[in-house]
């Protein structure tokens, strides 16, 4: 007779263990993916993979967001645990594998792994504290993991640039996950402790099928139009994939037992508008961290990891907001107000960078930065928390998954629609800039554009220097117009965010697979599919047994 287990006892102290072993898989993840981006270009350089750089990106955003949604229904149906451990393993075997790469198309290979389990790690850790930690006090835990990734984004690159820069070299940016993924995967095993359950349903291999298709068209439609032109041969053929696969994928999902994206997710007013709030922030949010940073080493003339560090302002207004709405939402359940006030400023931090030039000061870029991570803070974690208290509890994982799913394909098209744009406005400023001051640029050593190094232009001093920074500065500020109406819309649908009260039950509380406290001899529990705990069957039996 199969039997299902008593109600797990969810105690402050447990809370705090089962926290301390996301916090160790979160770390992991949130360092790697700013450790690598200085050292990008001595890796593809020792690998022979200068041309073909961009795979190296692809193949790890490609990875992660192809099995956000498969994580997600996943844990709902077996549980959480296994699924967690299996993403520590396996990031920390595709980190020894980068490390040792023999060519670069092993290395593309191992970043694609990396980012299987790093998609993982992200969608797990926000479900997980959903499962255990009730939505009106959720903020406090979301916060600090919120703080994480955006100190791992100054601590990164300068741990990245010190092991590249030295005889350690550039593969301890991976050698490092292994001692951290180890002491994550041991933590995880000891301290993880949830439920684990049996489901009797067909797995929706076919939607997950479909769904890989439709992400894959889109990564690479948009990262080949982006390069090489949206009228491209691949580019559109790769576009009219895409619509076959989401009409496919929408057919397939209709009739699927168990969806692994269910439709009827988007009929909700709230979990639709929290999650094309997190498409639209998505879109604005990447589109300026992935090429301020490129302005900012151009204008300051300093080191990629020097300059990087000109994004701390940016990182500190994300904690700021995040640490200091945690308290408030928890006291009176209100969370509308700022995922209002974070599109708001975001939209105010754009407008705002449209006026950037040649001369402007790194202390207004500064406060430019710190108000865009303000606006980043308000709402980045209130948008996750909206989709989540909107669903039953049963579906915790899809709802997680597919708010950050929309987020990554919103990051996608900014990328690659400002990829489009700030490059091709950049190529004709620069050749003007470069013809004014020929002389003064052969001097220098730079024969064209693409020629250009921060440190070049630095010493070929003024008028050169100058001229370029003013080009780069006349390129990039006017393509942050396109993202206006974009945040304009997502500030009206931020308005019209139904705000549901908060939920005083964590999920696992919710589906009668735990308790806030010790259960009494009447208790009575009626869950619904068999539940076990560490994989030890024990209780009394569920209902028809």
């Amino acid at each position: 007779m199969t039997t299902a287990a008593p109600p797990l006892v969810l105690t402050r102290r447990r809370i705090n263990i089962i926290f301390s072993a996301l916090v160790a898989g979160m770390l992991m993840a949130a360092l790697d993916q700013t450790i690598v981006s200085t050292s990008m270009p001595t890796i593809v350089g020792d690998l022979g993979g200068v041309s073909h750089m961009a795979w190296v990106t692809t193949a790890y955003l490609l990875a992660t967001t192809l099995v956000m949604p498969v994580y997600g229904k996943l844990g709902d149906l077996f549980g959480r645990r296994t699924l967690f451990l299996v993403a520590i393993g396996l990031f920390t075997v595709a980190s020894v594998g980068a490390a040792l790469a023999p060519s670069f198309g092993w290395f593309v290979v191992w970043r694609g792994v990396q980012g299987l389990g790093g998609g993982g790690l992200m969608i797990l850790s926000q479900a997980i504290i959903a499962d255990i930690v009730p939505a009106r006090e959720r903020a406090r835990y979301m916060a600090p993991i919120g703080a994480l990734f955006g100190l791992s984004a100054v601590a990164g690159p300068l741990i990245g640039g010190f092991f590249t820069d030295s005889s350690l070299g550039w593969e301890w940016c991976f050698w490092v996950n292994v001692p951290v993924g180890l002491a994550a995967f041991a933590i995880g095993w000891f301290a993880l402790t949830l439920p684990k359950r049996r489901n009797t349903t067909p797995l929706d291999i076919a939607g997950i099928i479909a769904l890989s298709a439709v992400t894959t068209c889109l990564v690479l439609a948009t990262d080949l139009g982006g390069s090489e032109g949206w009228t491209a041969p691949w580019t559109l053929a790769l576009g009219a994939g895409l619509v076959v696969a989401v009409v496919v994928f929408v057919l397939v999902e209709r009739r699927a037992v168990e969806p692994v994206v269910p439709l009827q997710l988007f009929t909700n007013p709230t979990f639709a508008v929290a999650t094309a709030l997190g498409l639209a922030v998505g879109l604005g949010m990447f589109s300026a961290i992935a090429f301020l940073p490129t302005y900012l080493q151009m204008s300051s003339g300093q080191s990629a990891t020097v300059s990087g560090l000109l994004l701390v302002p940016m990182t500190a207004g994300i904690i700021v907001t995040i640490q200091g709405t945690a308290g408030f939402i928890a006291r009176t359940g209100r969370y509308k107000v700022f995922t209002v006030a974070g599109v708001a400023t975001i939209l105010a931090a754009i407008v705002w960078m449209t006026q950037l030039t040649g001369d402007t000061s790194l202390w207004t870029i500064g406060a430019m930065v710190f108000t865009l991570g303000a606006g980043l803070g308000l709402i980045m974690q209130n948008v996750v928390l909206a989709a989540q208290n909107a669903v039953p509890a049963t579906q915790l994982g899809v709802a997680t998954s597919t708010n950050n799913y929309f987020r990554e394909v919103g990051a996608t098209l900014g990328v690659a629609v400002f990829g489009t744009l700030f490059p091709a406005r950049l190529a004709e400023r620069l050749g003007t800039a470069l013809s004014a001051s020929a002389e003064q640029a052969v001097t220098a050593g730079i024969l064209s554009p693409d020629s250009l190094t921060p440190a070049a232009v630095d010493a070929a001093g003024d008028p050169l220097r100058s001229a370029v920074v003013f080009a780069y500065a006349d390129a990039l500020a006017p393509v942050f117009w396109y993202l206006v109406p974009i945040l304009v819309v997502a500030l009206v649908l931020a308005f019209f965010l139904r705000e549901i009260p908060l939920a005083t039950e964590a999920g696992m509380v919710a589906r009668g697979e735990a308790v806030t406290e010790e259960p009494t001899p009447a208790a009575e529990v009626q869950p619904v599919v068999v539940v076990e705990r560490d994989g030890m069957p024990a209780g009394r039996p569920s209902a028809g047994e």
